[in-house]
């Protein structure tokens, strides 16, 4: 397992193409998601997380992360930022004299900087532990695995879930605590020191 910081130090050898299939599966569909909710169509959007993957591909190799900068997150949502106002600024100047009220729409439509980095935050969360589950769950037996995710992300009643899977409550609360902690260690493996 690598640390997100060894992840960058390893996207900068172009010959490692590990390394950004990796770092593309993690952050291209958050990119996406994020200009969705922009306001993009899914073309452009899938437009957006390209170049904003691109950006951040031409600047890794000067990006040293220093946590008194900030997080590695809010430097890639500053890059994805402004590659949605180049977009805006561009579909601007060809609507210019259109009368196309959508530019002007989505121009007026950017959230307050809190609000949107609060999204971001949240939608990363949610992004991260849902690759981080998808790339543990065969670690684990199906009963192991649904004791955790019926409780933990269902919110389903750990009696019910112990006696629908044949398994005691002390049981269910083990594969919980099992699962729990291997999802917390795979996102650590990408989170490094802003865990």
């Amino acid at each position: 397992m690598q640390n997100r910081a060894s992840l960058l130090l390893r996207i900068r050898d172009p010959k490692d193409n590990l390394a950004w299939s990796e770092f593309v599966r993690l952050y291209a569909p958050l990119l996406h998601s994020y200009a969705m909710r922009r306001g993009l169509q899914d073309a452009d959007a899938a437009d957006l997380a390209q170049d904003t993957l691109g950006n951040v591909l031409r600047a890794v190799p000067e990006f040293r992360y220093d946590p008194a900068k900030g997080s590695f997150r809010g430097w890639l949502l500053t890059i994805a930022r402004n590659q949605i106002r180049k977009f805006a600024q561009r579909r601007a100047k060809l609507a210019t004299g259109s009368g196309d009220s959508d530019v002007r729409d989505m121009l007026e439509a950017h959230p307050e900087p809190a609000e949107d980095e609060q999204t971001w935050e949240r939608e990363y969360q949610l992004h991260l532990f849902h690759w981080a589950s998808k790339r543990v769950q065969a670690e684990f037996r199906d009963a192991t695995w649904q004791a955790f995710w019926r409780t933990v992300v269902l919110n389903q009643a750990v009696n019910l879930v112990a006696g629908e899977l044949a398994m005691t409550a002390g049981a269910v609360y083990i594969a919980r605590s099992r699962v729990t902690a291997r999802i917390l260690k795979e996102i650590a493996s990408v989170e490094g020191d802003e865990s």
